[in-house]
């Protein structure tokens, strides 16, 4: 009996082992089929380029002074050059687009002027100019993306010191900036006007608005409105990878379309520290643009929540950073920037500015041509690039006085 009631039962306590093992296996597939369907269809979408909708390709960059802008500029010339887009260059010799004067459309080269609705439009438009929207609108067609970029005016302030040391007369008398900010006024002449944008609120000065105006609160809460009303987006300096992943999305762009290296950076000689009283005291003598950064800084995280989420953004963050590390070692010889001295071709040799140590690349040796025209591109200097563009897109007129690269 035993014996019988054994045998009788093993079938049911196999069966009930049964049931428990496939219905582990069929939650363990379950939640890793999940998992893989999320990060492979996240992971593929990236590499691809992959997106609801055509790429973006009308877009107009307000390029800020010393914001890593310089960067952004480079994935913008390198997004119109590999898809043969349009680009409102300056015109004849010049690099900027009348700055630091207010925009005018005649300032860009190929823009007729004989009347109303006759004005040629581009697609790119990232070039230095003083931001003036009724211009902008005469060479940019509609529907537009606008963007900008902001940097911490703590760190945007000593970075135009060191570079615009022997431009700026705010700047010329003093001998450090911590001199300059314990007496500003002593140095900055308001009269001056143009002469010394770059001493005071030279973001907001960039946005059109004026630089020496009270910080008001009615004032500036209606400036900012203006800026959230007209630009689509303001990215955020200090969070440069995360900034491209999210132009990245809202532009519709393949994941190495705003993958790059760092340009027209400082090596670290160059780059001074502000004691504590100064760093404060600049928030009160850009009290402008400070409030510009806190506003948008906050926007700015707002806008990742609301397109991202916090792990889409890890990854993909992770992601660019991965990429930038396999162009790094495919495209730089040592794998990092160097001084001017250092660099072995002259056409990659950056504009030297005031006392600031300005970097650039070597290439590695050896490329296969197409591999290198990718490279070059990633790490041209702004000049060069304008100039090589400028003679691609205007080869009937002289080219713009800087060595051209590239066939």
């Amino acid at each position: 009996m035993n014996s019988a009631l054994s045998r009788s039962s093993r079938p049911r306590t196999q069966n009930i082992t049964c049931f428990w093992a496939i219905l582990l296996l069929a939650l363990t597939l379950f939640l890793l089929a999940t998992f893989l369907h999320v990060d492979i269809r996240l992971h593929t979408r990236l590499l691809s380029g992959e997106a609801k909708g055509p790429p973006v390709t009308n877009v107009m960059f307000l390029k800020t002074h010393k914001t890593a802008s310089s960067t952004v500029f480079n994935i913008l010339f390198r997004f119109a050059e590999t898809h043969n887009l349009s680009v409102a260059l300056p015109t004849g010799s010049s690099f900027h687009l009348g700055y630091p004067w207010l925009f005018l459309a005649r300032y860009v080269e190929g823009v007729e002027q004989d009347g109303p609705g006759l004005q040629q439009r581009f697609n790119i438009m990232c070039n230095h100019l003083r931001f003036n929207l009724p211009e902008v609108q005469k060479v940019m067609p509609k529907g537009t993306f606008y963007f900008s970029i902001l940097r911490n005016p703590i760190f945007q302030l000593e970075s135009s010191f060191i570079y615009y040391k022997n431009h700026v007369p705010a700047f010329q008398g003093a001998k450090s900036l911590n001199v300059f900010l314990a007496s500003p006024w002593a140095y900055y002449n308001e009269s001056l006007g143009l002469q010394n944008v770059y001493a005071r609120n030279n973001m907001w000065f960039d946005l059109g608005f004026d630089n020496n105006a009270p910080a008001e609160e009615s004032y500036v809460r209606a400036r900012l409105a203006d800026v959230e009303q007209r630009f689509q987006l303001v990215l955020i300096a200090e969070y440069f990878d995360e900034s491209m992943v999210l132009l990245r999305h809202l532009l519709r762009w393949r994941l190495d379309d705003v993958v790059s290296f760092r340009l027209n950076s400082r090596s670290q000689r160059s780059i001074t520290s502000l004691t504590p009283e100064s760093q404060e005291r600049v928030k009160r003598w850009c009290a402008l643009d400070w409030r510009l950064y806190q506003h948008f800084n906050r926007t700015f995280w707002f806008r990742v929540g609301a397109e991202l989420g916090p792990r889409q953004l890890r990854s993909e963050v992770a992601l660019l950073r991965a990429r930038r590390r396999e162009l790094t070692a495919l495209c730089l010889q040592d794998g990092e920037p160097k001084n001017d001295s250092q660099i072995t071709d002259p056409r990659l040799r950056p504009y030297q500015a005031g006392k600031a140590d300005i970097l650039g690349y070597n290439l590695r040796q050896g490329l296969d041509n197409e591999t290198l025209q990718m490279c070059l591109r990633m790490v041209i200097p702004e000049l060069q690039y304008t100039a090589h563009l400028y003679a691609l897109q205007f080869p009937e007129k002289p080219p713009k006085s800087i060595p051209l690269w590239g066939p």
